[in-house]
């Protein structure tokens, strides 16, 4: 049975939530003592009453299969391993991670988010116990949405879902505490928060249960969990919290959650203000437990700097969008200040757990009815532990934060292109912000990266940034967009076609080759490879002629919203030839793509499927509209099950057009089943077996 931890030290000096005058002197000392003796006189009295499981669960091995233990999947997003000598800190503190939580019980099991291919050596030697989950939403810069993770923690089949750091070390404690808490027959949410340690030189055992430091001497879990925090080495814990709860079919809360990015600060102060002042739950803080540690050394392992998890977090613009999402989202928006109610804190005690919420008067405790007398004993008990929910009592979200991207065309092509130098060009104003959404899931789902988004507007451009989008504006974008009559044949579609051809043109020149895609083609599959072994000096273009008789490139029959244009001369110079006819048109982009590179009238046309412009010699290749179907093409769009058609035929692609008005096209392709944004969780949809749980509440 784990030892009791000291109590005296955290009952010197009164709770900075519950301010009052310091107590000085022989009378203050004489009424603490009495308080002191009052709490260990009850606690006794209560430890010899109640049927404790202390010797089996607290002691310093782990739980081993008990059919009546809680089945616990633990979530964590791992960073990318950096170097391959294995002489990273970082590696080196989240391998001890993962082990420390296996150590736990044969009934917890670990998720692990993340796509970089690193990650599969923190799952080397478990087995089933730890798997891989690369479907929820990133960023383009990789970094995980904290909204998708906490959506993905809640459609598991586990009793209960716990979220932590990936560099978070547990204690067995922990499986005890929410143990403890599940027994409470409540539905709850608890936090923690993970403090500090400066300089950790131990080493898990083999087995899990017991720990060596440097000169080889076993310690034993507790024992070591004590040790460490009587030192002086603990600092701050900042923003690493580890969160868990019940019940996975009730919401968290009244509301949906925003897109949050994960690691750069205020979603879980935000998520905790939102669960609390909902009330769904309990919420219990059991940062005065010690749960968790984070080592910043390990032994020989150093880092060169003193590691602040939210200064280096406050020097980039995510940080900066996620304050502004949590100023724009939730009761942040109308109260203005965290915390309107207190969580219950909990308190260890000879290995019962005490539930003791001061501002409401309660304490919770199993199988008693003494719950007054320990709660006055309790009362003493003012001193919040170093990583205490109130040290963000006085956080103030100020003015709206700006959000200062700095992330150039230029930059952006460098960072999201593939080896090729390829990139995927979609564009979009707000009044097709959901369909973007819906084009760029798609892309993810299909593992394709390679995308950027033209943001017509300052909306879309704000919008794409929460949303991690690699955005991009041009001074020269159109203004006053309408938002429902800017379809085909409008004069707001005129203009906001000819922009695409010119920015093409500006990426081509650039040294990157592009695929044009209009974020209403629904994607099947990755056509580059197949539009890449075109060669240079070809485009591919998709051909919008829908009589299965005629040959495809008639006039007219050149669709300039999905093709593909390699950066080499040739193509180069016959873009500007487009961009220049178009500049002088009345009509819109694609009679000027028809007509400069096939011929007035085709005469540039070369059997039934191509055309060859004179002056520039570029081939344009009308793509096998069974590959690259348009939107009346063999009357897809209106067959019960397009996914079989479509599969049968082989495309790639399937073209959302041949069809008038925003609203129309949105309906058909929402009703087809080809939609791949939620609009309402603001995330993509994925296929989780317990999703639609989440998705069908009513929130």
């Amino acid at each position: 049975m784990r030892p009791s931890q000291p109590l005296l030290p955290r009952f010197l000096s009164p709770s900075r939530r519950f301010r009052g005058t310091n107590l000085k002197g022989f009378d203050s000392l004489l009424r603490y003592s009495i308080c002191i003796i009052g709490f260990f006189i009850a606690t006794f009295s209560l430890y010899s009453t109640l049927n404790l499981h202390a010797e089996k669960n607290l002691g310093t091995g782990r739980l081993n299969g008990d059919s009546e233990l809680p089945k616990v999947t633990i979530f964590s997003a791992p960073r990318p391993l950096i170097s391959s000598n294995g002489s990273d800190l970082t590696w080196a503190r989240q391998k001890l991670a993962v082990r420390s939580w296996l150590a736990l019980s044969d009934n917890v099991d670990v998720v692990l988010f993340g796509r970089h291919p690193s990650i599969v050596e923190l799952k080397e030697g478990y087995s089933s116990r730890v798997t891989i989950e690369p479907s929820i939403d990133f960023t383009f810069l990789g970094t995980p949405f904290f909204h998708s993770m906490v959506a993905r923690a809640q459609s598991t089949a586990s009793d209960i879902s716990m979220l932590i750091d990936s560099e978070t070390v547990l204690f067995p404690e922990i499986f005890n505490a929410i143990t403890s808490i599940q027994k409470l027959d409540k539905d709850w949410f608890v936090f923690s928060f993970t403090p500090n340690i400066l300089n950790f030189a131990y080493q898990l055992a083999g087995s899990g249960h017991s720990w060596f430091g440097q000169d080889g001497r076993m310690i034993e879990s507790n024992e070591l969990q004590e040790a460490l925090f009587k030192q002086s080495e603990v600092r701050n814990c900042s923003e690493r919290l580890l969160i868990a709860w019940n019940n996975l079919k009730l919401p968290l809360f009244h509301g949906v959650m925003p897109p949050f990015m994960y690691g750069k600060g205020f979603y879980e102060l935000w998520l905790i203000n939102e669960i609390l002042s909902s009330e769904i739950r309990t919420v219990f803080d059991a940062s005065n437990l010690n749960l968790s540690l984070y080592p910043e050394n390990l032994g020989t392992l150093s880092s060169m700097f003193s590691e602040d998890y939210s200064t280096w977090s406050k020097r980039t613009w995510e940080y900066n969008t996620n304050l502004r999402v949590a100023q724009s989202y939730g009761l942040l928006f109308f109260q203005k200040t965290f915390l309107s109610n207190a969580p219950y804190e909990i308190v260890n005690s000879l290995g019962q757990y005490y539930f003791l919420n001061e501002e409401k008067g309660h304490i919770l405790a199993p199988g008693t009815n003494r719950k007054k007398e320990i709660l006055n004993s309790l009362g003493c008990h003012k001193e919040r532990n170093k990583c205490s929910l109130w040290q963000f009592d006085n956080l103030t979200l100020g003015m709206p934060a700006q959000i200062e991207y700095k992330y150039t065309l230029e930059r952006i092509l460098q960072t999201v292109s593939d080896e090729n130098k390829t990139v995927i060009l979609g564009i979009s104003g707000e009044s097709y912000r959901d369909m973007l959404m819906s084009w760029v899931c798609r892309l993810r789902n299909l593992g394709i990266t390679n995308f950027i988004v033209y943001a017509l507007d300052p909306e879309t451009y704000e919008f794409s940034l929460l949303q991690g989008l690699p955005v991009f504006m041009d001074t020269k974008s159109p203004k006053n967009i309408s938002f429902d009559d800017c379809h085909f044949g409008t004069e707001c579609f005129q203009r906001v076609t000819k922009v695409k051809s010119r920015m093409v043109l500006k990426i081509l020149k650039l040294g990157y080759n592009v695929l044009l895609s209009d974020i209403d083609v629904y994607w099947f599959q990755n056509p580059l490879p197949y539009l890449s072994s075109f060669g240079p000096g070809v485009l591919g273009a998709q051909s919008d002629e829908y009589n299965e008789t005629l040959p495809i490139n008639l006039p007219r029959r050149l669709n300039s919203g999905f093709y593909f244009a390699q950066s080499d001369p040739i193509t180069i110079a016959a873009i500007e030839l487009v961009v220049k006819h178009a500049s002088s048109s009345n009509l819109s982009e694609q009679p000027s793509f028809y007509a400069t590179l096939c011929g007035e009238a085709g005469a540039n046309r070369v059997g039934d499927n191509r055309c060859v412009e004179r002056r520039t010699n570029l081939t344009v290749v009308l793509l096998d509209r069974d590959l690259f179907p348009n939107g009346a093409y063999k009357g897809i769009w209106e067959k019960r099950d397009i996914r079989s058609v479509c599969a049968n035929l082989g495309c790639f692609v399937l073209h959302n057009n041949w069809i008038s008005g925003r609203k129309r096209k949105l309906e058909r392709q929402m009703a087809s089943g080809l939609w791949d944004y939620d609009p309402t969780l603001r995330m993509c949809i994925q296929n989780w077996s317990n999703f639609e749980v989440l998705s069908d509440h009513s929130y």
